[in-house]
């Protein structure tokens, strides 16, 4: 179960990095060619919070565990892109983008299953 979790952490650890360094430095323009349409919708400053929120999240599902440091701050990271998810989910389906909404309720239950393995 642990090697289960790890992979799943260092996965969900890369998905979250990515979107996270995107959202958090590229201009409105590339976050629309990139992402959508719904950047437009919500303001950039959320944009950022949430694009810096996802990297520490990242750095949170693997660097407390792997350092030995609080190992169970990864538990609680899993939750804190869990919330950020249900944003996403909520966001995407008002705008009915529902394959994009779909693709959050996977990272979230992938996220949900890390913090239970780890709380």
């Amino acid at each position: 179960m642990n090697i289960a979790l790890w992979a799943l952490q260092i996965v969900l650890a890369a998905v979250f990095l990515g979107a996270g360094l995107m959202k958090s430095t590229q201009p409105l323009v590339r976050l629309e060619s990139k992402v959508g349409a719904w950047v437009h919708d919500v303001p950039l400053p959320l944009i950022r919070v949430t694009g810096v929120a996802e990297v520490l999240g990242a750095a949170g599902l693997i660097l407390p565990r792997a350092l030995h440091i609080v190992p169970g701050l990864a538990g609680f990271a899993a939750l804190g892109l869990a919330i950020t998810m249900v944003g996403a989910v909520v966001v995407h389906a008002c705008r009915g983008e529902y394959n994009e909404a779909g693709i959050n309720v996977a990272l979230l239950v992938l996220c949900v299953v890390v913090a239970a393995g780890r709380l």
